[in-house]
């Protein structure tokens, strides 16, 4: 098992930046490919961004690329969102997910097994 708590959410203006972190315990970090969802009121939970195990391959939501990177340090078992150029859209609560031998190509939310309790981001116009 492994157990995920996000940090670094927040209220920032249009077009400012903020770093979600994810730390992780448990088993192997560097076993997991990782990933970030996100959920806005009234919304389905939706996929940002997910990162291979080793951190060389990574995929992005359409509505996030350019502005968002995702990075991890498998030295300190803490997986990372990078997010610039933030919009009002981005609004929701952020979640991070392990997958236990996942790809970066697992975007479904049923693809991943651990979930933390998600961190809150409000981007204000």
């Amino acid at each position: 098992q492994v157990q995920l708590v996000e940090s670094g959410g927040g209220l920032v203006q249009a077009g400012g930046s903020l770093r979600l972190s994810c730390a992780a315990s448990g088993r192997t970090f560097s076993s997991y490919a990782m990933a970030w969802f996100r959920q806005a009121p009234g919304k389905e939970r939706e996929f940002v961004a997910a990162i291979s195990w080793n951190g060389a391959g990574t995929n992005y939501a359409d509505s996030v690329k350019g502005r968002f990177t995702i990075s991890r340090d498998n030295a300190e078992n803490t997986l990372y969102l990078q997010m610039n150029s933030l919009k009002p859209e981005d609004t929701a609560v952020y979640y991070c997910a392990a997958r236990y031998r996942g790809s970066y190509y697992n975007t479904r939310q049923n693809e991943y097994n651990y979930w933390g309790q998600g961190t809150q981001v409000t981007v204000s116009s």
